[in-house]
């Protein structure tokens, strides 16, 4: 495994810091802290702009970042970061996933028309709009296939979703959101589908190591009784993508490769100036209203994520043992009181967290499979 000795690992916290919480700091401290130890570098804790570090900069951003802020960090390709960079902002957003409506208001900087025809067949049917006229008239079309799923582009693990069943319900909704989030970012208005699972597919590339993996989501209760992310069961194996069918997944998992792999290769072709050592993509299957069976990717991440947790717990198992092929691993996330993480598990957190309350985030490895 390539190293990168004389190199610096550092977390970069959401801009603006304190639109996010103590966990979310803490977990992304621990996961640069391990990836410098991959890595064999030097672990440097947070960001600091303006310090003269001693060397280059590894970065383990909490975001996906944009070209400009990838160049005043001095990040040039995936080598430099855990993470991706995109060409413009509204690339790195759920926005990008839909058309636009013809004729209506238009999309910002950056904005491809070809990304959403290459990735219809991974999808579920649905569009990305910029105005409440927009909205109302895409909303009007999808309601006759039945519920919509209203979702902000910027929010992430399924937070500030709402379904609407009817035109009244769709109506109200559009009528809480703001014209200038709209206008500046979008608004995705998707097919609601039921009886849902949530599968994640991504690929990982760090010191010259690369895996990829499939598995399936978990969904918990936070302090506040919302439903939310739980944590991820991952298989991972050494290598690329099309490593993942040596595994023979089932129908429902390899359509979900599939689906992931065109959604990252349309990026790859359609953004110019993207790259990622980071790709994430969670697919949703469920059943429409008819009765029929529907898969499609959601949303992408090229940042530290939910998932990441077990990558790393993966690459770490690989590069202690060559002759490894696959590792299952597994993250957990709970929320309130709780019994202390098994002896074996990486604790990202542990502890109560000012905004969320409190909380466990741990990675176990649950077991590998020879080569």
């Amino acid at each position: 495994m390539a190293q990168q000795h004389g190199r610096t690992v550092v977390a970069l916290p959401l801009e603006g810091s304190g639109h996010d919480c103590e966990h979310d700091h803490a977990t992304l401290e621990d996961y640069a802290r391990t990836l410098a130890g991959l890595l064999g570098c030097r672990a440097g804790g947070v960001y600091e702009p303006g310090r003269a570090y001693d060397g280059p900069l590894y970065f383990v951003p909490a975001e996906t970042l944009h070209a400009q802020q990838a160049a005043r960090l001095g990040i040039r390709g995936p080598e430099d970061l855990f993470g991706g960079v995109v060409p413009h902002p509204v690339v790195a957003t759920k926005a990008i996933t839909h058309p636009c409506l013809a004729g209506g208001a238009a999309p910002p900087d950056g904005w491809s028309d070809e990304f959403p025809r290459r990735v219809e067949e991974a999808v579920l049917p649905g569009f990305t709009i910029f105005s409440h006229d927009d909205a109302r008239e895409a909303g009007r079309r999808l309601l006759e296939l039945g519920p919509v799923r209203v979702k902000p582009v910027r929010a992430c693990g399924g937070r500030g979703q709402s379904v609407a069943r009817d035109a009244g319900e769709l109506q109200a909704q559009l009528a809480d959101l703001d014209a200038g989030e709209l206008q500046g970012h979008g608004l995705v208005l998707e097919q609601h589908l039921e009886q849902v699972r949530t599968f994640s597919v991504g690929q990982v590339r760090v010191g010259g190591l690369v895996a990829s993996y499939y598995g399936q989501q978990r969904l918990t209760r936070s302090n506040d009784g919302e439903e939310v992310f739980g944590g991820s069961d991952l298989t991972v194996v050494r290598g690329g993508f099309e490593a993942l069918a040596d595994l023979h997944p089932k129908p429902e998992l390899r359509q979900a490769v599939q689906q992931a792999r065109r959604f990252d290769e349309a990026a790859h072709a359609c953004f110019p100036g993207f790259f990622a050592s980071r790709s994430n993509y969670d697919i949703v299957l469920g059943q429409d209203p008819g009765g029929r069976w529907r898969s499609g990717v959601l949303e992408q991440s090229w940042r530290a994520g939910g998932a990441t947790g077990p990558e790393l717990a993966a690459l770490t198992a690989f590069r202690l043992d060559l002759s490894l092929a696959t590792v299952r691993a597994r993250s957990i996330e709970v929320f309130g009181e709780s019994e202390a993480p098994p002896p074996h598990a990486h604790v990202h957190f542990r502890g109560h967290d000012r905004k969320v309350g409190p909380l466990t985030k741990y990675t176990v490895v649950e077991g590998h499979v020879d080569a």
